[in-house]
């Protein structure tokens, strides 16, 4: 009898994510029927704390931490993440291995059950310093206030009566088939992404095999995501930092929109550069210069 290769996947335990693991165990079982993958869900700090906002608690890597100790202590042999939450700095013995097809990358406009439009007396929910920036521009005036929680918890809370309209990943509502609450989305030009919106990426241990991993590799989500990620390390910027980026590449040419927030002088800067996609990281790193010192590209 053949003995199946094992590979234990590990990813948060949260309903998005177990999907989001799901979907990539899927991809791999297509192509790589001679693997028995095992599912292993696990809770992390992020997770946890529920009643501050992420820069105030330590940010993105609260969601990873856990999961690159198992890694290391080979109780998982990868681990699924939404790009757009995992850490600039990657540790190099624990590197990112496959960027996954890009699912819409937009931010969605979501009103509580039943609602047909947005009632101003409340305040929109959104924890994300990126979003909030961005929709003061599109509905100034209104008050911003932070909501956590995973996708079900803002939408129960949206639905009492707590929000007047939440901003969300089109990407997340729509893995968890609940695509019919967009009211709207919005294009890169109202509220440009998070770096690695919509893309899921798979995390291992440098020195291993992981051919198998040619069943989740996009080409073009890698030459994107690597670009959106270098526009946002040049500026230094976490969970805490308003800083955006989105590229998209058609035809061996990219396009990368960027936003940078300068803290000291409170201004909004967003341009955009466009190139060859073998130069998209260079690319980037040249907008993310041009907005720091002072121009709209």
């Amino acid at each position: 009898m053949i003995t199946k290769k094992q590979v234990r996947v590990g990813s948060r335990d949260s309903k998005l994510a177990v999907v989001q693991a799901e979907i990539i165990m899927a991809a791999i079982a297509r192509q790589h029927p001679e693997i028995e993958l095992t599912l292993v869900p696990m809770k992390t700090t992020g997770d946890m704390i529920l009643d501050r906002r992420l820069d105030e608690i330590g940010g993105k890597g609260l969601f990873v931490k856990e999961l690159d100790r198992a890694l290391r202590e080979s109780r998982i042999d990868i681990s699924v993440h939404s790009l757009k939450d995992m850490p600039m700095e990657v540790p190099d013995d624990l590197p990112l291995l496959a960027f996954s097809q890009r699912e819409n990358p937009f931010d969605a406009w979501v009103l509580p059950a039943g609602a047909e439009r947005f009632d101003t007396k409340k305040p929109i929910g959104s924890s994300s310093p990126r979003r909030c920036l961005q929709i003061e521009k599109l509905h100034p005036g209104s008050r911003v206030e932070s909501v956590r929680g995973n996708l079900q918890t803002r939408l129960a809370k949206l639905d009492d009566g707590e929000y007047g309209a939440l901003i969300l990943a089109c990407a997340g509502l729509q893995r968890l088939g609940l695509a019919g609450r967009i009211a709207r989305t919005f294009s890169a030009d109202e509220i440009i992404p998070a770096a690695g919106q919509g893309t899921l990426c798979v995390q291992g241990r440098a020195g291993e095999d992981y051919s198998y991993l040619d069943a989740v590799d996009c080409p073009q989500s890698r030459i994107e995501s690597l670009a959106e990620r270098a526009f946002v390390a040049w500026l230094d910027g976490g969970c805490s930092s308003p800083i955006a980026a989105y590229a998209q590449v058609s035809e061996g040419k990219v396009l990368i929109r960027g936003m940078y927030f300068d803290e000291e002088t409170k201004q909004c800067r967003t341009g955009k550069i466009s190139g060859e996609a073998g130069q998209a990281q260079t690319l980037a790193q040249q907008l993310a210069e041009e907005l720091q010192g002072g121009k709209n590209a």
